[in-house]
């Protein structure tokens, strides 16, 4: 029996993070979902067919503060995370994850939903900047795609 979306975005995420075996990053799971939407609801988007999800985004809307100490090295992914709180004042934003299922990559989908939520979460924040800890070349090129498109600029976690 063939995997479902779900079961495929899962299988995806352990392939391209491997975050069980790097204690640095974010392990999202439900409580972690629940309190991304506690720091702004658009920073988990999903597009889904009739058979589920396939594509997932995840952004931290954050302070320019946490946004340095994340990119000198001072803080993990998953402090970055855990010392952003709701209710603050966000001014950067961090362009956690991005997953398409392989066939419906190089579509725009990662930029269309991304820009939308981004776009979102500006209406009660002065967005200045965009950040990203790219795990791989088609990530990173998304990301600059999307910093170019809102016209923010993008710093990376090297």
């Amino acid at each position: 029996m063939p995997l479902t979306n779900f079961e495929r975005m899962l299988q995806l995420a352990d392939e391209i993070f491997d975050t069980k075996s790097d204690p640095e990053q974010l392990d999202v799971n439900e409580d972690v979902l629940n309190r991304l939407k506690q720091l702004h609801p658009a920073s988990v988007t999903e597009k889904a067919n009739e058979n589920g999800p396939i594509a997932w985004i995840l952004l931290i809307p954050t302070t320019r503060k946490l946004m340095e100490s994340f990119l000198s090295g001072e803080i993990s992914e998953k402090e970055l995370f855990y010392l952003t709180h709701p209710g603050t004042q966000f001014d950067c934003i961090y362009l956690c994850s991005a997953m398409v299922l392989s066939e419906f990559r190089k579509k725009g989908i990662t930029t269309d939903l991304t820009t939308v939520a981004i776009m979102n979460i500006s209406q009660t924040h002065k967005i200045e900047a965009l950040f990203v800890w790219a795990f791989s070349e088609e990530g990173k090129l998304s990301a600059q795609k999307i910093a170019a498109q809102l016209n923010l600029p993008l710093f990376e976690k090297l």
